[in-house]
């Protein structure tokens, strides 16, 4: 199954602080230098890559001289703040050598929870790989609560992998991957190489805490993978500190732990749609609508839409409905209500004359609907 792997079309990679920043000594950025390489790699061969960084936190640590974690968010706050200014700076520069432009994008908890804010945060970071830019992401610490905040980067990762739809998550981190025991205590703890993400006897195997720098430990990880996994993306928890790694993962070298979703990411989205969103309005649709979502599974444009229901925001779950009264679809809607209403019925190219702008060129997109 290591093609998960080296068919994967769209990559995140998260990068642990610890590996970063040379456990706590500062950005590390000869390490970085050979990660870029080999991202860069991936970009030649044909893959679209995410960056999940960590590091911002720690990074503003080693500036101020602090060797421990701090516990009050304004502190937090402040070292992020610090620490992000050399963090996207080094990503830059070593991207900027092979000729990649990338872009600093920094999300909350509130961000991917709220249906607008997830879509307006997919959009950007769709037009990115479509500009052939590397989105740096990271949590935007400077201005968390513990009420938004991830938690960890390794979640941040999951949540952006089923953002992107991508097909891969790849968390670098400190260790080599997934033991049956931990390995600095016992001898005989045996690398596992593969597994199902919701087996449940992998938690007492991922069981330990962060190190000094970091949130998350192997057990954050294994909730990352399972996150991933919703989307049908596949995981690789391995070890940053490996030669060239990313390099050998794309070669399909078994490194690592590679966790396995269940089902595959379009059924997988799909699912997510259907059962876990409140409705919020209706667009009633022709039949021609009817026939390009059943039978060509397209997306939803304006001009199949006759009439609308309900007070929808951007971003909300609706409900198709064909002329015969009953439910085709449902989906995340493009625009709000108010907006909707004025290009029903109306072909794509004129949104932007109407609207005077334009979001997308789909009502629903066929990546965020499902038929019932």
């Amino acid at each position: 199954m290591r093609d998960k792997v080296t068919n994967a079309r769209r990559w995140v990679v998260k990068i642990g602080s610890a590996l970063l920043t040379g456990d706590g000594r500062g950005l590390d950025k000869a390490a970085m230098a050979i990660w870029v390489e080999q991202l860069v790699g991936l970009r030649k061969a044909g893959a679209e890559l995410v960056l999940v960084s960590s590091g911002a936190v720690a990074a503003g640590m080693s500036r101020l001289g602090w060797t421990e974690r701090p516990k009050t968010i304004h502190e937090l706050q402040a070292a992020a703040a610090i620490g992000q200014m050399g963090l996207v700076q080094a990503w830059e520069s070593s991207f900027q050598q092979h000729g990649l432009a990338t872009a600093q994008v920094l999300l909350t908890h509130d961000d991917l929870s709220d249906r607008k804010r997830y879509l307006n945060a997919r959009s950007t970071l769709r037009a990115l790989l479509d500009l052939g830019v590397i989105p740096v992401i990271n949590e935007n610490d400077t201005v968390v609560t513990d009420e938004i905040r991830f938690g960890d980067n390794d979640t941040l990762g999951a949540l952006v992998t089923n953002l992107v739809e991508a097909d891969l998550l790849v968390i670098l981190t400190d260790k080599d991957g997934l033991y049956t025991a931990d390995p600095g205590k016992y001898a005989d703890a045996e690398l596992i190489k593969q597994a199902m993400a919701d087996d449940a006897s992998l938690d007492a195997m991922a069981g330990g805490s962060a190190g000094a720098l970091g949130r998350g430990g192997m057990l954050t990880k294994l909730r990352a993978a399972r996150l991933a996994a919703r989307s049908g993306a596949g995981t690789v928890i391995v070890g940053g500190r490996i030669d060239r790694v990313i390099e050998r993962l794309q070669a399909g070298e078994e490194l690592g732990t590679l966790l396995l979703p269940e089902k595959g990411m379009l059924a997988a989205r799909k699912q997510w749609l259907a059962g876990h969103l409140q409705t919020r309005g209706r667009l009633m649709i022709d039949e021609g609508a009817v026939r390009a979502l059943t039978s060509g599974r397209r997306s939803l444009l304006p001009v199949g839409v006759t009439a609308l229901e309900g007070n929808f925001r951007r971003g909300e779950m609706v409900i198709c409905i064909g002329p015969d009264g009953r439910e085709v679809a449902r989906g995340l809607v493009n625009y709000s209500a108010q907006d909707a209403e004025k290009i029903l019925g109306q072909p794509t190219e004129a949104i932007a004359r109407i609207l005077g702008y334009i979001d997308e060129p789909e009502m629903l997109h066929r990546d965020n609907l499902v038929l019932v």
